[in-house]
């Protein structure tokens, strides 16, 4: 006889032979016992967890006779009668499994449903069985509807299939749905454990815990795996064996780079993956095999008990994995499991899933601050009570109450006004947070409040520094002070004086571009410039920032207006700007705004609305037409 793979070998004969799959099995138990029966059921899964199995146990459970032929419908059949040993066999010919994979049309639909008009010949059932039903075409879905839903009374459907969200809802409704799971590592460790046993071979338990792994929750890939690495071993299966021809990355590997991550060893973590390179070990699995160790870390240190209770002999990585997550912060340790989970996209993309893996692993470190600048950081760092503590113990003599009530910062270079004067700065005393030397030509700003709204923007100059506790900010000079903000970076506009320049420009501008004459930076130039004067041969110009007076730009523009009919030059000065097209324009937004939020507030409806049922705008939702 020929070899029988272990996947068909072991496959459960009956309920009580199932692994993983309890909900199920205790559903179908109760309703064959009380034999309140369903005429069609529908299982779901993915592949290797037991639908076909399922479904041909529940066959053998309706058409059971029992061992003396006198037996009845039973959830526990008994294997030895006839119409058990013919289903198991594959022979029964009141069982019919369609395959819709390859069976998919509505020709081949007809013909099996052309046999639900006669009764069983051996059993009490008829039992249709489709598996992948998924793959029917939606004729052959319509074809096998009206019999899904009322079929006789001695046939009952059984579907099976991979992804249900493709059976339509018509199909659903007419079936009760199960919903089988994959299994845990655990429970498929545990079974192949069983079946080795049986079988006689001998098997490490670290090996069968990387074949519980690799089957990703399918019990018919732990076998089949199985079979091969017990052919791979030759008759035995070995750890060093399974992983080589699992390609997984030994764990020492994986605890070697997450404790030089943990320490900030980018050589050890460049020369490791060096290491599996020249191994030839899987970049995938490396990374895989590290998110399965970070999950557990973050597991242990959210949990600090689960430690003492794991098993060395059950999980020999337990000891190391708990050392690796006293090593290693929490924020990392979620941080390195992100970039894992998400680096395992990328080796695709990457010319050498090698240096892929070399970027992934590096990529902690960049976001790591190193050792140096942390034991510098570390005795700056103060609490807030450490803070007020040292403003108590300084000699800050009492000022007079700030009169405004909205936080404002007052450059050093203006004087305070004269009904509320600046509170002195108090000398700083001899800590750690003096403030560091202040360059050439800057001056000391104190920050009465945390800035909330204000037109001053710190520049790269601003150097922050501290005293007493108080916060302040090194000012540079007037001179490279940052430059005005645009129009969109203020407040809401003010009303724009009208004048016969500012009129022309804006119309001018407009034309400009509606006729697409000019693009970004020019665009840019022209709207937020005000027209200060002209004469017959050039314009004056202003604008607020530097940055847009470039000479293609204005190149560009005056290019537009020549065509125009314009035959001018432009100048540009840097100064404020009162009247723009961009003020305009934004202007004019706001005033649309406002009619529409006044024609809403005033809707007699709404006002109903929000009088009777405490109904609220949401602000920012309306927008006018």
């Amino acid at each position: 006889m020929s070899y029988l793979v272990l996947a068909r070998k072991f496959r459960p004969k009956t309920f009580g032979e199932m692994v993983g799959q309890g909900h199920v099995v205790q559903a179908l138990e109760n309703a064959l016992t009380t034999q309140r029966l369903h005429h069609a059921y529908l299982f779901t899964g993915t592949r290797g967890v037991g639908k076909t199995t399922v479904s041909r146990i529940l066959a053998k459970s309706l058409n059971c006779q029992g061992p003396d032929g006198e037996g009845g419908i039973t959830a526990t059949p008994c294997g030895v009668c006839q119409a058990c040993r013919d289903i198991d066999s594959g022979r029964f010919v009141d069982y019919t499994e369609l395959d819709a994979a390859s069976n998919r049309g509505v020709d081949e639909v007809q013909s099996l449903l052309e046999q639900a008009v006669y009764k069983p010949v051996q059993g009490r059932f008829k039992v249709f069985m489709i598996d992948e039903v998924h793959m029917l075409t939606n004729t052959a879905f319509n074809a096998m509807l009206k019999t899904l839903e009322e079929p006789p009374e001695y046939l009952k459907f059984v579907l099976a299939t991979t992804d249900p969200q493709k059976v339509p809802v018509t199909v659903l409704s007419r079936c009760l749905q199960f919903n089988l799971r994959p299994m845990a590592p655990e429970t498929i460790l545990e079974h192949l454990t069983s079946v080795l046993q049986t079988e006689q071979v001998p098997a490490e338990p670290q090996a069968l815990r990387l074949l519980a792994r690799a089957a990703r929750g399918s019990m018919r890939d732990a076998l089949s795996l199985t079979d091969q690495a017990i052919a791979f071993g030759n008759g035995e299966l070995v750890e060093t064996g399974v992983r080589q021809m699992l390609g997984s990355v030994d764990r020492g590997h994986v605890f070697k780079l997450i404790e030089a991550l943990a320490q900030g060893d980018g050589k050890t973590v460049v020369d490791t993956s060096e290491a599996l390179r020249r191994d030839g070990m899987s970049a995938a699995s490396t990374l895989e095999e590290m998110t399965s160790v970070l999950q557990a870390m973050a597991v242990l240190q959210a949990v600090p008990s689960r430690a003492e209770s794991a098993d060395s002999a059950t999980d020999p990585d337990a000891a190391d994995t708990a050392r690796l997550a006293s090593l290693m912060p929490a924020d990392e340790t979620q941080l390195l499991y992100s970039l894992c989970l998400h680096g395992r996209g990328e080796l695709g993309l990457a010319p050498d899933e090698y240096a892929a893996l070399t970027m992934v692993l590096l990529r902690l470190l960049a976001f790591k601050p190193s050792n140096a600048a942390a034991s510098t950081a570390t005795p700056e760092k103060k609490t807030l009570n450490e803070a007020q503590g040292a403003a108590q113990r300084a000699p800050a003599p009492v000022a007079p109450p700030m009169p405004a009530p909205a936080p404002v910062v007052r450059p050093a270079a203006e004087s305070p006004p004269p009904t509320a004067p600046t509170p002195p700065v108090p000398a700083p005393a001899a800590t750690s947070n003096a403030p560091a030397s202040v360059p050439a030509g800057h001056r000391l700003a104190v920050v009465d409040e945390p800035m909330r709204s204000s037109d001053h923007r710190p520049s790269s100059t601003d150097a922050p520094a501290k005293v007493v506790g108080m916060p302040i900010r090194v000012q540079p000079p007037p001179g490279q002070r940052d430059a005005p903000r645009t129009d969109e970076q203020r407040g809401p506009a003010a009303p724009i004086p009208p004048s016969e320049d500012g009129d022309f420009w804006y119309a001018t501008v407009t034309q400009l571009v509606a006729a697409e004459s000019i693009t970004a930076l020019a665009r840019e130039l022209a709207l937020q410039s005000q027209l200060v004067g002209r004469d017959t041969d050039q314009w004056i110009l202003r604008i607020e920032r530097e940055t847009l007076n470039q000479p293609s730009s204005r190149e560009k523009l005056t290019t537009a207006l020549n065509a125009l009919g314009h035959d001018i030059k432009l100048a540009i000065e840097i100064g404020g700007v009162v009247d723009s097209p961009a003020r305009r324009n934004r202007h004019a937004a706001e005033e649309r705004q406002r009619v529409a939020e006044e024609a809403i507030h005033s809707d007699p409806e709404v006002q109903m609305l929000m009088r009777d049922f405490d109904a609220k705008i949401v602000p920012g939702t309306l927008r006018p037409a």
